[in-house]
This record gives C-alpha cells, structure tokens and sequence, in this order.
C-alpha cells in the first residue's frame, strides 16, 4: 500500500479513489449515483446500512458490485420465516475424531447482503446484533472476531409487509444510514434496458484493497471537527426528542420518540466522510445537512396525528432542518 506524506495528501487520495469507484460503479449500476455515495460513505465510516426499495431495483447488483469494486468478499444471506440463528453464525458439528469443530456461517464475510431481513423471526434476526455493534460472534464459550473490514447492508421490500416481522428499534439503530432506494428516471431506464438486454456485460474492476480500506476508514475518523459544527450535530438530534427544552412544535406535536446519541455520533462521522471524499479537509454544516435524513429517518418514531395528518419522515426532518 502507497505511503501518504500528510493527512492532507491522504486525503486528497480517498477523494480520488471515490471517483475512481464511482466511475467503476457506473459500469454496471446506472443512476442512484446518491445511493452508491451513500453507501461507500458507510463503508469509510465503519457503519451498516439498510437499504428500502421495491423488488426490481438492483439493490443485490449493487453490493455485488460495490464489493467488487472494493476488493472485498461478499455472502448474500437470504432471510425467511424459518432462517435459524446457526444458518447465519455455523455451528459446531461431531467430526471424525468424536470432537465437536465449528464451521463458520455465511457471516464470516467482509460485505453480507441481509436481503428482506424483516422476513425473518427477531430471534433470528438478533443474531446479527453481535455481529455488527462488536464484529465478533459468540459460539458456546468461544467468541470468533470476523475479518476486517466488515459491513452489513440489510434489504426491505416496503410494501409488502404481510408474514414479515418489524425490525426492532434496538436493531434499527445499530444501521448508520436507511437509505431510500427509488425509481430510476426514464433516461435512465432506457440506458438500463439498453445495457442489459444486449450480450456485452460491463465488468468493474477492483480500486481498493482491505488494506487501503481500512487505511481510509482510520483516517476519516482522524478528521478535525470545529466546536460549532459538533454542537449543531447535538442541537439537531436534541430537536427531535419531544418534550425537552430544545423541542421545536413541530417534534412535540408529531414525534413520539426521537434519536439517542448514537444519531449524533453517525452524524459527525458521515459528515467527515462526505466532506473527505469531495475534497475537503474538515466537514462543515452542509456535510452534516448532507447525511441527516439518512441518520435520523429510521430513528424518528411519528406519533398517530402525525400519520393522520399526512406528515412523511422527510417532511418533518426538513422542518427540523429548518428550525
């Protein structure tokens, strides 16, 4: 791996290793160039996501890629009602010496696609709890650290809910990002269409090593912060908590719960990472308006009037923006 001078030509590095893996990325994946910077942003930021789309968006194609792209191993985990804890963890199984040996699970991985994770009982479901807050699974007695760098995208299918069971908060706020996935435009249907209907398939080359990876995920966390720019991160997440001193009207009339200080932490965090990987040397408060919907969107709970009064999440995180 390349040696850096200064933290300042490091830098200037990552930012222009991003373009390289956006312009690789762009190979296979057409548009939501908002989605993939998300996601590299929580990759940098040693975070998980959770991705929310209609079946149909490339949502598998695009971990696949970025994996590819990031030189990293990549296990796609599909989640069902009866997925058990040990098809994710292993299990230790009575091998020929009549001695008990463990077989590791698809979640010794670098990248797992937890595809529908809300398809799948909370016990099952919980087993990755672990897995993404320590990078370790217990097995028995035994603890196993899991390789390095190591991110979790779960997938969730938002409108057909039946036989599914809702993620709990405490597992919603171990995902650094909920990141909306939409429609293509019609330019950009056509250009899929185009690109994958023929018999020539674009193939992404590998940008980064685990190495660099971890190189850059160790210097984003090593990017000053100014004291104003941490105090808005805190204000912002104290504006959602209803009832306290800070609460505008707008939280105290449609919030029931709002976020922990773990959404301030991811706040600053992806702030960094978004100013990084454009160039700058220290994030502003327009890096952290940059990633607040995708931090707060999943850790805001919306009381009944807010639903009967036709408020989206997105609506009330840009008043809260505003306030």
């Amino acid at each position: 791996m390349k040696k850096y001078a200064s933290d300042v030509e490091a830098v200037d590095a990552f930012a222009e290793k991003y373009n390289l893996l956006k312009k690789e990325i762009s190979k296979v994946i057409i548009g939501q160039d908002e989605v993939v910077r998300d996601v590299i942003i929580s990759v940098f930021s040693k975070g998980h996501a959770r991705l929310v789309g209609v079946p149909g968006l490339a949502k598998t194609l695009l971990v696949n890629t970025i994996a590819q792209t990031l030189g990293l191993n990549y296990k796609r985990i599909q989640f069902t009602p009866d997925l058990m804890p040990s098809d994710i963890i292993g299990s230790e199984i009575l091998n020929d010496q009549r001695a008990f040996k463990f077989v590791q699970g698809p979640i010794f991985s670098n990248i797992i696609l937890a595809d529908e994770i809300n398809r799948t009982p909370p016990k099952t479901q919980s087993a990755l709890l672990e897995a993404m807050q320590e990078h370790s699974v217990t097995v028995g007695r035994v603890t196993y650290q899991l390789d390095k760098p190591f991110f979790v995208l779960a997938t969730q299918n938002p409108i057909e809910q039946e036989g599914t069971y809702p993620l709990p908060e405490a597992q919603l706020d171990r995902f650094m990002f909920n990141i909306i996935l939409d429609y293509p435009s019609y330019e950009e249907e056509v250009r899929v269409v185009k690109a994958t209907t023929g018999f020539e398939q674009s193939l992404p080359d590998t940008i980064l090593s685990a190495e660099e990876i971890l190189f850059f995920q160790d210097l984003v966390r090593k990017i000053p912060v100014t004291d104003n720019v941490y105090e808005y991160a805190v204000k912002l997440v104290a504006k959602t908590r209803p009832n306290t001193e800070m609460a505008p009207s707008i939280t105290n009339d449609y919030i029931s719960w709002g976020a922990g200080p773990r959404a301030s932490q991811y706040l600053i965090i992806g702030a960094k990472c978004h100013a990084a990987i454009h160039g700058k040397y220290a994030p502003d408060i327009e890096d952290v308006k940059a990633v607040t919907s995708q931090v707060l969107r999943h850790r805001l709970v919306r009381n009944y009037k807010a639903v009967a009064d036709g408020l989206s999440m997105e609506h009330i995180i840009a008043e809260l923006l505003k306030a």
